[in-house]
């Protein structure tokens, strides 16, 4: 029976290039490894048990290039797997350690099997997970899009080579990694000018996304609002985010990831427990940190100290109340919209990955429980992917989006405001020099060429968004601005060294060693 309309699931999962070989242990590093073992390996756990089960699903799904690179990585994959490795140990010596604390012996058992399920789904796939999403998409459940290279924010950037390149870039290693051309993009944070989609479409991208604002706010305004996908003059499809959606799950206060049984993500055994005990589990430092076990749920507006024992059983019973309202709502919501439009309307639902798993501890299985409750217990809603409703409704509507972003206030201030605003002159500086060599030298090869390839990486990741957000939001400002400085100055050295044909070839290989994002890179992107 055909459904009267359609839901799209898009996660957008992405972290910042953190790679640091020359340090034993390193507090961003942490990123990686804590949303490894709580939202990607979940995720796919959760989606090979629908294959198994019978249950159809479709979802789309972007893998930031710099993500890809840290998954694909054999250093950061050992070292994530030590860690594993470690947590396992750690939750092994717990269940003694509570054997007198009963109301936590749950939260203890369901660490266990999380870690060991963590385990499992690592070693099948040899520590490279990517493997396992590329399977899920060659099996036609998955969608997987890119971004830009290094989540680099384009309209913020002084020239169309440079935004070119952060495209180019992200298609080509994408290729590496899942064996096809992508068909889809997420642009980073959503941040889109009139333009953009030119140089994507020129790059074979089928559609992107967008705010809702972005889309509404659009010349002539949607007809169908942002349940229908536009095409842009230049032919290359947008689909916009569904704020009823966003707001039943995006919002701590009024949406389902506040509910008081659910585990709170502020308190932690890193600080919780004896030092003594819990010292073999921190960073060499022996500093007290978040370690990723939490044994208390939200319980309501209390101090940490009053937060009571966290009963996964209850929490998952509201996982799946809460997914059973949501696919409810959804029902409606297109019950509603099938009365008035000729054709079959389409949610799209928006979120960062990380959501699910991380700041939301009981999000991967919400998700589950939707996929199974939309399988087997109704047939007006189903789940489709971007390109598989442009391959139903091929004819859209012509406008022309405004711009916009999905940052607060919805345009550009959060990248670009007074804590921030300084980088971007050198951020233009730069580009420019890249730009000037490659044109300078269009053929070149050993020493020179790894010079000129090495620069080309030092300026995308100078570029990506995640240090101006940073410091935008006062969190690790001190990282992000030295992150910044160290890109621009390793591209500078170079740019000097390669006008001066005078490369220092021990600079040179310490920096391929650090910084080895994209392998395959091509520098004459910038030519």
């Amino acid at each position: 029976m055909e459904p009267k309309g359609f839901w799209c699931l898009q996660l957008h999962a992405h972290l910042p290039f953190v790679r640091h070989p020359e340090f034993e242990d390193f507090l961003e590093e942490d990123w990686l490894y804590e949303a490894i073992s709580e939202t990607y390996l979940p995720l796919l756990s959760v989606f090979e048990r629908l294959l198994r089960d019978g249950v159809d699903f479709k979802l789309s799904m972007t893998i930031s290039p710099t993500l890809a690179n840290m998954l694909a990585d054999p250093l950061l994959q050992s070292r994530y797997y030590q860690r594993l490795n470690k947590n396992i140990e750690l939750i092994g010596k717990e269940f003694d350690r509570v054997k007198n604390a009963p109301e936590f012996r749950p939260a203890v058992q369901m660490y266990h099997d999380n870690f060991i399920d963590c385990k499992n789904l690592w070693e099948k796939y040899n520590g490279n997970i990517l493997n396992g999403f590329k399977k899920l998409q060659d099996l036609g459940k998955l969608e997987i899009i890119t971004c830009c290279a290094t989540h680099g924010f384009l309209p913020l950037m002084n020239n169309e080579k440079a935004q070119r390149a952060q495209i180019q870039v992200a298609c080509k290693d994408y290729e590496r990694h899942f064996g096809r051309r992508p068909r889809g993009i997420w642009l980073a944070e959503c941040a889109y000018y009139s333009g953009i989609d030119k140089i994507l479409k020129e790059e074979g991208i089928r559609f992107f996304f967008l705010e809702t604002h972005g889309i509404l706010f659009s010349t002539p305004r949607p007809k169908y609002g942002v349940f229908a996908p536009i095409y842009c003059q230049s032919g290359t499809a947008v689909f916009s985010r569904d704020m009823e959606t966003a707001h039943q799950v995006w919002s701590a206060d009024s949406g389902y990831p506040g509910d008081l049984d659910y585990r709170e993500f502020y308190r932690d055994l890193g600080y919780d427990l004896d030092y003594e005990y819990i010292k073999p589990y921190l960073h060499s430092d022996g500093v007290r940190r978040n370690i990723g076990v939490k044994y208390h749920k939200i319980t309501g507006k209390v101090s940490l100290g009053d937060k009571q024992p966290y009963n996964p059983y209850n929490a998952d019973e509201k996982a799946a109340s809460h997914a059973g309202n949501f696919l409810f709502n959804r029902t409606k919501q297109i019950e509603h919209l099938a009365e008035v439009f000729d054709r079959q309307p389409l949610i799209v639902s928006m979120y960062d990955a990380e959501l699910f798993g991380h700041w939301w501890f009981e999000g991967p299985k919400f998700l589950e429980y939707i996929f199974r409750k939309m399988h087997y217990d109704q047939n007006i809603v189903k789940t489709i992917t971007p390109i598989e409703y442009l391959d139903k409704y091929p004819s859209n509507q012509v406008a022309s989006p405004a711009s916009s972003s999905w940052g607060d206030k919805g345009y550009y201030e959060v990248w670009l405001n007074a804590s921030n605003d300084y980088i971007y002159r050198h951020l233009h500086k730069a580009a420019d020099k890249m730009i000037e060599l490659a044109d300078k030298f269009p053929d070149s090869d050993g020493v020179l060429q790894r010079a000129l390839n090495q620069a080309a990486r030092e300026l995308l990741l100078a570029q990506s968004s995640d240090w101006a957000f940073i410091m935008s939001t006062g969190t690790m400002v001190e990282y992000a601005e030295k992150r910044t400085t160290q890109h621009i100055g390793a591209l500078s050295n170079l740019y000097d060294q390669i006008k001066g044909n005078s490369i220092d070839e021990a600079y040179l290989a310490d920096l391929e060693s650090k910084n080895n994002i994209f392998p395959n890179i091509d520098y004459r992107v910038y030519k």
